[in-house]
Formats: C-alpha cells, sequence, structure tokens
C-alpha cells in the first residue's frame, strides 16, 4: 500500500472509532469512497454539498478518517426565571463554558476584527417595509391542508425591505422604536457563521434604541424551556464574532414538537416578556417556529416567532432561500480536503448522487457494476488511482437497504434513520472489491488488484472559521431578524436573494414559514407518521438544474481524466475569499426580486389602462394579458400534484 503503512491506517481506524457517535447526529452528509487502487483511501461527505461545492473546479466534497466530535458539557444548572429581568442576575454554573471569552489564536483575532457589512435597505435607524401579495403554498395540491393547519399564520404578505432612497408610496415608514426584549435560541445543528446571527440581530436592536435587550437561550431548545438564560452584552459578543461552533449559547436536541414543549415555549416566552423569539435552525427547526408562531397567535401570545436558515446540509432551499448559513463554508473546507486527497493520489473523481440512483431506479449491485466499470475504464489507460464520492444518503434512495436499515437503526428527531451510522463507503468498496477480484480472474478485467481505504466525513468542517460570505450572511440576516420584529410580523423566515451578487446589491425581506411547506403523500419507515402534515421539508438535488446539468456535462471528463485543482485553505481575504458555491451563481434565483418587479409592471398596467384610454390601448392590454393568463393556467395546472417528496 504505497504511501502508508498498514499499521499505521489501523491505528488511524481504532483511533477515529474511539468514542460512540451521538445518536443524534445527522448532517446530510456524503461518502467519499477512495478507491485508490495503489491504496489511497474512501470517504463520505454530503449528498447536496458534491454538486454544489464544485464551484471552483469540479465536484470535490472531502474526507478523512472517522472521528466523532467531543460532547458537549451538560447546559448550566440556572435557576428557573420567576420574572422578567431575571436573566440578567442569574449566575451561570461552572459546569458549562457558555458565553465565556474564548481563547482565540492569531488568525481568530484577526478574523474577530472583521466588521461585515450591510445591503442599503438595512443602513440607517428607519425601517421601510412594502408589503406585497399573499403568498401562498409552492405545492397547490397541499394549500388547503396547510392553511387549515396555520389558519392565523398562512397566507400573510411577503415584506420587501427598502432603502432610504426607494419612491414607494404604498410603504411602511417605521421610525420609532420602543424598547423590545427578544430571545434568541440555537436548534439546529452546529453551522459555521451561526454566532453571526446573533451579532447582527445584537448590533441591530442596540442601533434601534439602547435599551433593548437580546437574551440568549442556554442550551438551545432544553434551555428555553427551562429558561435557562444569558444577557447577550458587547462582552459576550467579542470573542465569538466570526467565529465557528455554537459555543456561545450551545444546543441540544432540535426538537419544540409535542404539546407539552410548545406550551412549556409559551410559558418561557410569556415568563420573561419577550417580544420576540427568534429561532435559528433547518428545516425541523423552522418548521417547529411555524409552529410555534400559529400556537403564540392562536392563543394571543404577544410573542412574534422568527425564523433564521442556518444548517450546514444546504438542503434548506426553496424559491425564497437560495442558500442557508454554514452551506459555503462546508463546500469550501471540505473541497480542500478532498483536493488534498487528489493530490495524495493523483486521482479523478467519480460522483454518485442519491437523486440519480432514485430516478434511474438502480440498486446496490448497479451502483457496484457502475464503480467497477468506471475502474476498469481508468486502468485501460493506466490509471490505476481514484476517488469515488458517496453520499451518506445513498442507501434512502435504494429500497431492498433502507426497509432493513429502518428496521435496525433508532430514528432521529426528525424521524428519519441515523444515516451517518451507516458504512456505506465499506459496504460498496467489499462489493467492488469482490467484483474486480471475479473479473481479475475471468481475464476481462487486466488491471491492478484493486483495494480501497475507506474515510468519514461528517463532523470535521461543521466547527471551522466561517468562510467570508457565511459571516456576511448570517450577519445581514440578524439585521434582517429585527425589521421582522419592528414590522411586528409572526410566523416568517429572514430571507437574502440575489446573493451571488455583492452585499450591496443583496434583496431582504421575509417570507412567512407556511408558504415554504409541503404535505407529504409517502414515506418509509418511521416517518411515515407525517404523512398529510404540513412541515418545511429538505430539498433535494435538482436534476432539471443548471448545477447539475453543469456537473452532467462535464462527468466523462472528471472519470477518466485528472482533471482537478486545490482551492486551498479557507481565504478571509485575497484570492479565493469571494467565491461562492457553483449552485448559487449559476441558477436563476433572486426569486422576491423578480415577484417585486412583477409587482411594477401591474402597477404600470394599472396606470397606462384606466378608463378614458384609447381602443388601441384597451385591445393592446387584453390580447398580450389572455395570452399570458392562458398560458400560466396551463402552467399551474400541470404543476398540482407534483412534489418532489
Amino acid at each position: 500500500m504505497q504511501g502508508y503503512g498498514r499499521d499505521t491506517i489501523k491505528h488511524r481506524r481504532e483511533a477515529g472509532r474511539a468514542g460512540p457517535r451521538p445518536p443524534d447526529a445527522r448532517a446530510r452528509r456524503e461518502r467519499i469512497a477512495y478507491l485508490p487502487w495503489r491504496g489511497r483511501g474512501v470517504g463520505r461527505v454530503g449528498a447536496t454539498s458534491c454538486i454544489k461545492s464544485s464551484s471552483a473546479s469540479h465536484p470535490h466534497l472531502p474526507i478523512t478518517v472517522r472521528h466523532p466530535p467531543s460532547p458537549r458539557p451538560p447546559p448550566p444548572n440556572t435557576s428557573q426565571a420567576g420574572r422578567a429581568g431575571d436573566e440578567e442576575r442569574r449566575p451561570l454554573t461552572m459546569d458549562s463554558d457558555y458565553g465565556v471569552p474564548r481563547e482565540l489564536s492569531e488568525v481568530q483575532k484577526k478574523r474577530a476584527l472583521y466588521q461585515p457589512g450591510l445591503p442599503p435597505c438595512l443602513q440607517g435607524t428607519t425601517v421601510r417595509v412594502e408589503y406585497g401579495d399573499a403568498a401562498i403554498a409552492a405545492d397547490p395540491a397541499g394549500a388547503h391542508v396547510i392553511s387549515h393547519a396555520y389558519a392565523h399564520t398562512y397566507g400573510q404578505p411577503l415584506a420587501h425591505f427598502l432603502r432610504k432612497t426607494s419612491i414607494v408610496p404604498e410603504a411602511k415608514v417605521i421610525s420609532e422604536h420602543p424598547a423590545v426584549r427578544v430571545g434568541i435560541v440555537f436548534c439546529g445543528r452546529q453551522s459555521p457563521g451561526g454566532h453571526n446571527v446573533v451579532w447582527g440581530l445584537y448590533d441591530a436592536i442596540k442601533a434601534h434604541n439602547q435599551n433593548s435587550k437580546l437574551i440568549g437561550f442556554l442550551g438551545g431548545s432544553d434551555g428555553l424551556l427551562a429558561q435557562r438564560t444569558l444577557e447577550i452584552t458587547d462582552e459576550v459578543l467579542s470573542s465569538y464574532k466570526n467565529q465557528g461552533g455554537y459555543d456561545m449559547l450551545g444546543r441540544t436536541k432540535d426538537q419544540i414538537r409535542t404539546t407539552e414543549q410548545v406550551n412549556g415555549a409559551m410559558a418561557s416566552c410569556q415568563a420573561l416578556k419577550l417580544d420576540a423569539l427568534v429561532i435559528i435552525g433547518g428545516v425541523t427547526s423552522n418548521t417547529d417556529a411555524a409552529q410555534l408562531a400559529e400556537t403564540f397567535a392562536a392563543a394571543k401570545c404577544p410573542t412574534k416567532v422568527v425564523g433564521v436558515p442556518v444548517t450546514l446540509n444546504g438542503d434548506l432551499k426553496n424559491q425564497f432561500v437560495e442558500t442557508t448559513v454554514g452551506f459555503d463554508t462546508i463546500c469550501k473546507v471540505n473541497s480542500q480536503l478532498i483536493s488534498n486527497v487528489c493530490t495524495d493520489a493523483l486521482s479523478a473523481e467519480k460522483v454518485i448522487l442519491g437523486e440519480e440512483v432514485a430516478a434511474s431506479k438502480l440498486t446496490i449491485f448497479d451502483i457496484t457494476k457502475q464503480i467497477c466499470d468506471a475502474v476498469q475504464a481508468r486502468a485501460e489507460t493506466d490509471k490505476n488511482h481514484g476517488v469515488v464520492l458517496i453520499p451518506e444518503g445513498l442507501v434512502e434512495s435504494i429500497p431492498e437497504l433502507y426497509a432493513l436499515l429502518q428496521l435496525l437503526l433508532h430514528p432521529e428527531s426528525d424521524d428519519s434513520a441515523q444515516l451517518s451510522q451507516i458504512e456505506t463507503e465499506k459496504l460498496l468498496a467489499q462489493l467492488v472489491e469482490t467484483e474486480m477480484n471475479r473479473r481479475l480472474k475471468e481475464g476481462t478485467y487486466k488491471g491492478k488488484k484493486f483495494n480501497a481505504i475507506c474515510h468519514f466525513f461528517g463532523y470535521q468542517a461543521r466547527g471551522a472559521l466561517p468562510s467570508k460570505f457565511d459571516c456576511d450572511y448570517a450577519y445581514v440576516l440578524g439585521h434582517v431578524c429585527y425589521h421582522i420584529i419592528a414590522a411586528g410580523l409572526n410566523g416568517y423566515m429572514a430571507t437574502v436573494t440575489n446573493l451571488k451578487s455583492p452585499v450591496n446589491k443583496w434583496r431582504c425581506g421575509a417570507a412567512p414559514i407556511s408558504s415554504m411547506m409541503t404535505v407529504k403523500r409517502w414515506s418509509r419507515g418511521p416517518a411515515a407518521a407525517q404523512i398529510g402534515k404540513p412541515a418545511v421539508h429538505m430539498a433535494s438535488v435538482d436534476l432539471k438544474g443548471k448545477a447539475y446539468e453543469l456537473l452532467r456535462q462535464n462527468s466523462s471528463s472528471f472519470l477518466l481524466e485528472d482533471i482537478y485543482r486545490n482551492p486551498g485553505p479557507l481565504q478571509f481575504e485575497g484570492p479565493g475569499a469571494d467565491s461562492k458555491p457553483i449552485s448559487l451563481c449559476v441558477e436563476d434565483q433572486d426569486y422576491m426580486g423578480r415577484i417585486k418587479k412583477l409587482q411594477e409592471y401591474l402597477e404600470k398596467v394599472k396606470t397606462i389602462v384606466k378608463p378614458g384610454c384609447s381602443q388601441d390601448i384597451l385591445k393592446a392590454a387584453l390580447t398580450a394579458m389572455s395570452s399570458v393568463t392562458e398560458t400560466l393556467n396551463i402552467m399551474s395546472s400541470s404543476s398540482v400534484g407534483q412534489t418532489t417528496f
């Protein structure tokens, strides 16, 4: 085995298994099967990451050795709050380091000095908001179910925040800013950039009223229910600005789902007299946020609930959300790790996407044959080395495997299987080795003996220092949260679109979380209990999208040629600092901006076509509108009943 001794590899594997992985560990990572026919390795990362991180080169997303993260210390045993204001006086016990100053390296100190910019619409102390039409569900077939379940928060209008120079007569201008009490909680898995959401919200509420308070819940949703709090101050924030992790406040299980939990969250908000509660997380956490907002509204609880799209998986993606905080960092860090492996093995890549497997109805043996054919094709050109990227969620796309695994694995908090427990890369490596040995014996394969080394990349990147993009994006989202609160909106998610452009061209707004929901009509295993219930569901790789098409067009050259480049370590300034995932740059996005542009066109039509206008103008308008509405009706009816779940 060239480059590594067997004893060393064995030692690394044993070291990587020291300690069990947390039972709730569920990032949608990707398994990378290093099929280095000359003894390099195999690993895994996240399925969507694989295609989206291919911005600079081709789909790179890395892996090294399986190594579980150290468990977080338990949340502080602080007493429950009896009245508003207790959190200012409640001492933290010494069994937790939440909120204490960090020991920073020189690089971290330099990062902490960076001040993210703001788009023009968030600058100044006046909030200008323009309301659009009522937002509807993307899946018309589920609209009735969603509107019934979210009677108080479904059908609310989109909100667009405007710059000072905008001239919109209908816009609401908010110049009076009374002091507010805002709670904030980390409910999702750790994602690089999460701390900057807290920082952005803190700066925003203090800029509008110095007497406002930002109260962090310690230990995630458990801390919310137990009312364990810490007031956010400049001192608390000082060593967490532009830093990774969630250790300023911590997190536990990301679930506020049962009636008892929802009522407990409402009791905490009422006891602390919160004007708003900001929930930071992914699809599950924002579904919970929508449920809280609906329950609070029905109970006439004055606390407004705001969601923020923060998840390293990048799977909270829809017409309103272009990407999530943390995904850019994950792509860049994993791209470097995979590129290091490619450099070491002089290897090319084969990418396997779960969505492709599901669409083609491939079996595990079909996938094995594809990999073997790739190994043989490269061997015929004297390239006895390679890397295979395998999505962790691959098993979900193979019915014969998934049915069995659902019976064997304890489900996650969102009822999905704990895919991080499944060593898919080792299973495939064994199957490929068996098939290649058979071909070698029969004489159909004349290359070197196949040998694979497996690696798992699940947690190595999520604690990384956030990229410049994620620092900016998270900080801006924090400011957007305050604008939502100032506008008195409930059940909304902070949104920023046109993200492929510089910060000064970003569009900021808010969309009802209920409009991002769909209704599952089928599911496997324990998740079948969620059939018929509205939720924000994970987005899959769009096999009709431009990013996937770009990957597909280059897949042959990636397979047979050694085409790769190493982006190097994540940069905060200089070359590479402003690069973004290809999935963000090539797709037609800025949905919120386009909706606003359509409204402007419709208003112009109303202005021009009025009683008294000429017959020619009226005829032209009728002809054009008739054609447009007919086309839209056809497109709309064909989409009814279609779903990606």
